[in-house]
């Protein structure tokens, strides 16, 4: 008898960054989910903090974040306003003896607010919320356009540590062709500002899989970008997800199979190019520069510690719930989001609003998501320390099929659970396999909005 050859695994499904998607969170009764409840027993001395700032010049075409372009007369204030609020109803929430470990700004693009404004967004992290931004990490993100002297000059003054700079590609027809109008000039004047603004760590951000894009044009942006010796580069696989630019205009190309060979072989140059020239691998798309300065928070762990996010796109983790507001692609209900939250009341902040309740299985799942994605592994010994079994016990069939498929690192003995180099370059299909049903049926019974 002929035994039919496994299908092979599609490299580029899901984006995981965060377990589980807020694709599957749902509105949550008030009553259930008030946040001195919520965070009444959570360890609190390595939190983190992020603000959420969903405004941006220009929206990408292959953007699915929650951001809206521009923003009329008094949106910007409005929502500083609410960010207070917000600010004063979860420091009563999470009382006395709060630590925050590290600190980032998001979006959106959180330099689209005004040098002034960034002032009062950092002292509602450290006056409101009791975050020393100068003694803890704080990573901001930035675009070309936004990334202007008086605005650096605040965030440098206020303890950044790392500025991510979303550049995508140096060359210009290409970055049109994601529908993102720059011009190089441009971006090489705001990676000079930035330079001059002596923040510790630069981040690039570069996307492959563009149309037209190849080896030797990827190579041009990779050597751009190398040019500023920049502490960090992430390399991003470009996706076409629903209602975003690229989406409604295009859709996902013709031949999704030749569509992924082509992002592999990208993947695959930009990685072993950047080996080459002294960066180390992190994860599937965070390469860092080995002699890169430390900039702390050592003491924070993704995959255990808890997240305080404000902002009406912003997360924020307990051990019981994951939690945010409504999520949506479409630009006429984040347009309405926005307001909403803008509109808020004190007390509208004292609850969560959407969210996916965590048990002891999802817990598992998340924090080996989490650590499999990083390139240096996770040992064995610290998840039998958290929950009592191996991760053998609990996920035996996906970590067979992992292994045959050659995405463990054999090598690495029974002590470490890591990923090969070839499991790192399939990381968006491997993160995937480890969703649990019940989060798979939430995922997909969503109606993209």
């Amino acid at each position: 008898m002929t035994i039919a050859a496994a299908a092979p695994v599609r490299p580029y499904q899901h984006y995981v960054y965060a377990y589980p998607h807020k694709t599957a969170y749902r509105p949550l009764p008030p009553e259930h989910a008030s946040l001195r409840e919520l965070w009444a027993d959570e360890p609190k001395n390595a939190l983190s903090l992020y603000f959420h700032i969903p405004f941006c010049e220009v929206r990408c075409g292959f953007c699915n974040l929650f951001t809206r372009i521009g923003a009329p007369d008094g949106l910007t204030a409005a929502y500083l306003d609410a960010l207070e609020r917000q600010a004063t109803a979860v420091r009563e929430a999470l009382g006395n003896g709060a630590r925050f470990a590290n600190a980032a700004f998001g979006g959106g693009t959180p330099t689209f607010l005004e040098a002034a404004e960034l002032e009062r967004l950092c002292d509602l992290a450290e006056r409101d919320l009791g975050a020393d931004l100068t003694a803890i990490p704080l990573s901001v993100e930035a675009s070309p356009a936004t990334a202007t002297a008086d605005r650096l000059a605040v965030l440098a003054a206020r303890g950044t540590t790392r500025l991510s700079l979303g550049v995508q590609s140096f060359i210009d027809a290409e970055a049109r062709t994601a529908v993102r109008p720059q011009r190089r000039a441009d971006v090489e004047a705001a990676l000079a500002r930035i330079r001059d603004a002596d923040i510790p760590v630069l981040n690039i951000d570069l996307i492959y899989g563009i149309e037209g894009q190849t080896e030797q044009s990827w190579r041009h942006s990779l050597d751009a970008a190398l040019a500023w010796e920049p502490e960090e580069l992430y390399l991003y696989p470009l996706y076409v997800r629903p209602l975003t630019g690229l989406g409604r205009q295009h859709g996902r190309p013709a031949d999704e199979a030749d569509w992924d060979e082509q992002r592999l072989r990208l993947y695959r140059h930009g990685r072993d190019h950047l080996l080459a020239r002294g960066y180390e691998q992190v994860s599937m798309r965070m390469f860092r520069r080995a002699d890169a300065p430390a900039t702390g928070g050592e003491d924070y762990a993704c995959q255990t510690d808890g997240m305080v996010g404000l902002g009406c796109g912003a997360r924020s983790y307990t051990t019981a719930l994951h939690y945010s507001f409504d999520y949506a692609v479409d630009m006429h209900r984040i347009r309405a989001i926005i307001d909403d939250y803008a509109a808020r009341s004190a007390d509208g902040f004292r609850h969560a609003d959407y969210g996916w309740g965590m048990n002891a299985d999802e817990a598992r799942r998340r924090y080996l998501l989490q650590s499999l994605l990083q390139a240096e592994g996770m040992p064995v010994a610290d998840y039998v320390t958290r929950f009592g079994t191996t991760p053998g016990d609990d996920f035996t069939a996906v970590l067979d099929r992992f292994g045959g498929r050659g995405w463990l690192d054999d090598l690495a003995g029974p002590e470490l659970l890591r990923l090969s180099p070839e499991g790192l370059a399939h990381s968006d299909a491997l993160g995937p396999e480890l969703f649990s049903a019940a989060v798979r049926e939430r995922m997909a019974a969503y109606e993209p909005k």
